[in-house]
């Protein structure tokens, strides 16, 4: 049985002090929640200090991107040494924002999966479609390509240290989102990639989140398909009432 992941991300949203009191409303919401993992993305500015507020909680930390070299001339860029230190367990990498705006490609997400993996820290993998991919036919082909990219000579025990994202680009912030059918033909596609790189065993055991535009309305529908295992939140998660119905949801299935 899969656990529940919900994953809030932040992205470029809440100064310092706005994420401390998001994450302290966010630890209090979810104490009594048993069987969901709840993790939050806050900003790296915001990072060090939400870590504080949810260390010892059952509120993990993600962050939102890292860079695959321990150190050097990489200016804006965090290492991984850095967001161990302040307690962070999880990163997401490959987001679309990532991959779209700052030139994020197949390679460079492998090479921070295996850093993230490296440092005992967990990824979360981010895939996804255009419209006009998903309308092109190649919505297979798409995801294929990614799924092999980030997992490039990744052991299937690494492979079990990870979650993947599936989120059709054109959902992501629009308020579109796709329908329970259309999200669970996709992660079950996603499934069978994984199945034929690992095997069935790894296949079953790996957690496949749904992105784009999950909201509390739309959540049990989609929590409800066989193959979603979670939901990477954005505008939803910036809210502790929103983001704690969505929790809802999943504990309650």
């Amino acid at each position: 049985m899969r656990q529940y992941i919900i994953a809030g991300n932040w992205k470029m949203n809440k100064t310092v002090s706005e994420s401390v009191t998001l994450a302290k409303q966010i630890v209090e919401a979810v104490k009594d929640v048993k069987n969901t993992e709840v993790v939050i993305a806050p900003t790296y500015l915001a990072a060090a200090k939400v870590a504080d507020v949810v260390k010892g909680t059952n509120v993990k930390l993600a962050v939102q991107d890292i860079h695959w070299k321990d150190q050097g001339a990489f200016t804006g860029k965090v290492s991984i040494d850095m967001v161990k230190e302040i307690g962070a367990e999880y990163v997401i990498i490959g987001h679309s924002e990532q991959r779209q705006y700052f030139h994020e490609t197949e390679e460079t997400v492998n090479l921070k999966v295996k850093k993230t993996l490296s440092a005992g820290l967990k990824p979360i993998i981010c895939i996804g479609e255009t419209l006009e991919e998903r309308n092109g036919g190649i919505l297979e082909n798409v995801l294929t390509t990614q799924i092999k990219g980030a997992y490039q000579d990744l052991s299937a025990d690494d492979a079990l240290k990870t979650v993947i994202a599936y989120e059709p680009v054109w959902a992501i912030g629009t308020g579109v989102v796709a329908t329970d059918e259309q999200a669970q033909d996709t992660q079950a596609f996603v499934r069978s990639v994984m199945k034929n790189i690992y095997g069935e065993s790894v296949s079953e055991a790996v957690r496949i989140q749904y992105g784009g535009s999950m909201k509390p309305d739309n959540a049990k529908g989609l929590l409800g398909q066989k193959d979603i295992d979670g939901g990477l939140i954005g505008g939803a998660a910036l809210k502790s009432d929103s983001f704690f119905a969505i929790i809802a949801a999943a504990e309650a299935q």
